[in-house]
């Protein structure tokens, strides 16, 4: 049996609404159903409750769930209330699909902090299906049994996120999504719609180090990979790494490296 064979994509897409948006199905649908809250948030049904899906949030159908989806106005931090819902989907059926899905309780929606390799997997896919001379069925298949298997492997490594942490994994998500742009204390607290100081408190009950150094790490891996591997002015990579001035991520970063970015560029290379 081929790859594709075992695991046959019929859809795979992106969609964003502005506008509102209702299906409900009690029949469910034809196929699994994966789809990937990217952006803004929509509304399912979740053990015969209405639930908001978050961005990052996973819906997960099998044939016959039932279905329901809702997009319409929501309160955001900043502005008025407005329609704004982008996902990727894919409709998927197959013999290793469905032995996939077996393997464990599959929840409506899994709520795990957003991953760039998830993201990825379902732009690829998308892309995959949208080739039109040289697409290739088992590549696609592939792919989606590499996001499969990695949705399981988030679901091991975060088993049981309770909802104070969550809220920490999408500030956490927010700052890494965001480093190498300025942004405020009041602005990873308004992404979760909690106050600053709680913000505060509970990213560190979470990770054990503040927000702004955690912001302040994330900046600057960037900037030493930057650093080491670009011909970027040090003064530019200061600046596309998030950095308000030179002078404060020279200093810090020599207090992270034990030398100057210029040290550490010319330490580094004279390793590779």
């Amino acid at each position: 049996m081929t790859t594709s064979a075992a695991c046959h994509i019929l859809s795979a897409g992106f969609s964003f609404h502005r506008k509102p948006f209702h299906m409900s199905r009690s029949e469910g649908v034809q196929y699994y159903l994966l789809r990937l809250q990217t952006e803004g948030r929509s509304r399912t049904r979740e053990n015969g409750a209405i639930t908001t899906v978050e961005s990052g949030d996973l819906m997960l159908f099998a044939p016959n769930d039932p279905y329901y989806l809702s997009i319409d106005k929501e309160v955001y931090p900043v502005g008025k209330p407005r329609i704004e819902s982008g996902d990727y989907h894919i409709f998927c059926s197959g013999p290793w699909i469905e032995e996939w899905w077996r393997r464990k309780q599959r929840p409506a929606v899994l709520r795990l902090p957003m991953s760039d390799h998830i993201l990825g997997l379902f732009r690829q896919l998308v892309l995959e299906q949208r080739r039109l001379s040289d697409s290739s069925p088992d590549i696609s298949a592939c792919y989606l049994q590499i996001l499969c298997m990695e949705i399981d492997r988030l679901m091991i490594d975060q088993p049981a996120i309770s909802p104070k942490a969550y809220l920490a994994y999408r500030m956490k998500q927010y700052v890494e999504e965001h480093a190498s742009y300025a942004f405020r204390l009041e602005d990873v607290a308004a992404h979760v719609d909690i106050s600053v100081s709680r913000a505060v408190h509970l990213f560190k009950e979470a990770f054990g180090t503040t927000i702004v150094k955690y912001v302040n790490d994330v900046r600057l891996d960037m900037a030493r990979e930057k650093i080491t591997f670009s011909p970027m002015p040090l003064e530019h990579v200061s600046e596309t790494c998030g950095f308000a001035n030179y002078t404060y991520f020279h200093r810090i970063f020599r207090s992270r490296f034990g030398m100057s970015p210029k040290e550490y560029r010319i330490h580094s290379r004279a390793q590779v």
